[in-house]
C-alpha cells in the first residue's frame, strides 16, 4: 500500500495557501490592533476574539492545506470531514472572532449591504445554504465540480459564505440587527438538521459507489491531476484510490456519510445547549426584574 509522501511536500502542505492565510492573519491584527483607532467606536481586541479567529484559520488550513485535503481527493470520507467542518464549525468561530465594531464597518459597505440584506431573512438563509449543500452532493454535480479547479474553489467559497449567512441567524453579534428568539432558534436548528438529512441518507444508504470521482479511474485521475499537478501525477502511474486504502469504495462512501451526519449532530447539539442556556438566563433575569419592579408597566406589558 502506498503512502502520501509520494506526492511531495507542495501537494501535502500547500505552502502558497499557507502564505495566503498568514497574510489574512497579519491583516486581521493590523486592523484590530495597530490601526484600530482609525475606526469609529472601536474597542480593544479581546483574547477570546483573537483565539476564535486564529482557531478558524488553523482549522481552515488543516482541511484545505494539510494532507487531509489531499486525502479528500483519494477517498470520500476525508472529503466529507473537511466539508462539514468548513460549513458547520469554521463559520461560527469566524463570526465570533470578528469584533462587533468591525462587523458594523464591513456591513456599512453598499455592495456588502446589498448582498447581505436578502440573506438576513432566516428562511432565505436556511433554504440557500441547505439547497446549495444538497445540490453539491448530487453525483453528477459533485463529479463535475471536483474535476474543474476554479469551480471547486468557487463552490467552496460560495458554500462558506452561505454558511456564514445561515449561522448569522443563530449567533448574530450585533443587537441592532434582527435576530431569532429562543424558540425560533430551536426550530431553525431542527429545520437545518432535517434539510441536511437527505444528502447524508443518499450517501449512507446507496448500495453502490455513486461518485465517479472515486470509482472511475479516468475521473479520479483528472481530479488528482488538478490536486497535485499533471506532471507529478503522470509520473506516478497510479491506477486508482485503492492503492492507498484497503477500504472498499462503498464502505468509504458510507463512512463519509455517517461521519458527516455525526459531526453535524454534535455541533448542532452544542449550539442547541447554548441556545437553551441563553434562553434560561434571559428568563431568569426578566423574572428577577419583575420581582424587583412589579409595577413597571413596560415589564407588565
Amino acid at each position: 500500500m502506498l503512502t502520501l509522501d509520494i506526492f511531495g511536500f507542495k501537494a501535502l502542505w500547500s505552502p502558497y495557501f499557507l502564505l495566503i492565510l498568514l497574510a489574512i492573519i497579519g491583516a486581521y491584527f493590523l486592523i484590530t490592533v495597530q490601526f484600530r483607532t482609525r475606526f469609529r467606536d472601536s474597542e480593544p481586541l479581546t483574547i477570546k476574539q483573537a483565539s476564535l479567529f486564529l482557531t478558524s484559520i488553523v482549522i481552515l488550513y488543516i482541511i484545505k492545506g494539510s494532507p487531509l485535503d489531499l486525502m479528500g481527493h483519494l477517498m470520500f470520507y476525508p472529503h466529507a470531514i473537511a466539508m462539514v467542518l468548513l460549513v458547520l464549525l469554521i463559520p461560527p468561530l469566524f463570526i465570533f472572532g470578528i469584533p462587533s465594531w468591525l462587523w458594523r464597518f464591513v456591513l456599512k459597505n453598499t455592495i456588502i449591504k446589498f448582498v447581505f440584506k436578502p440573506f438576513s431573512n432566516p428562511i432565505i438563509a436556511l433554504i440557500a445554504f441547505n439547497g446549495v449543500f444538497s445540490i453539491y452532493h448530487i453525483p453528477i454535480i459533485f463529479d463535475n465540480v471536483m474535476q474543474i479547479g476554479w469551480l471547486h474553489a468557487g463552490y467552496s467559497i460560495l458554500l462558506f459564505a452561505l454558511a456564514v449567512f445561515m449561522w448569522w441567524q443563530l449567533i448574530n453579534p450585533l443587537p441592532e440587527y434582527p435576530t431569532l428568539s429562543g424558540i425560533k432558534k430551536v426550530g431553525y436548528l431542527f429545520a437545518n438538521g432535517m434539510l441536511l438529512t437527505p444528502s447524508c441518507a443518499l450517501i449512507i444508504f446507496a448500495d453502490v459507489p455513486i461518485y465517479a470521482t472515486y470509482s472511475d479511474p479516468l475521473v479520479w485521475g483528472q481530479v488528482m491531476s488538478l490536486c497535485v499537478g499533471p506532471s507529478t501525477f503522470s509520473n506516478l502511474n497510479l491506477s486508482g484510490p485503492e492503492v492507498f486504502s484497503s477500504m472498499s469504495l462503498l464502505h468509504d462512501q458510507q463512512l463519509g456519510g455517517v461521519i458527516m451526519k455525526i459531526i453535524q449532530e454534535i455541533i448542532y447539539a452544542v449550539v442547541l445547549g447554548h441556545v437553551f442556556f441563553e434562553w434560561y438566563r434571559k428568563d431568569q433575569v426578566e423574572s428577577e426584574q419583575e420581582i424587583t419592579h412589579p409595577l413597571n408597566p413596560l415589564l407588565i406589558k
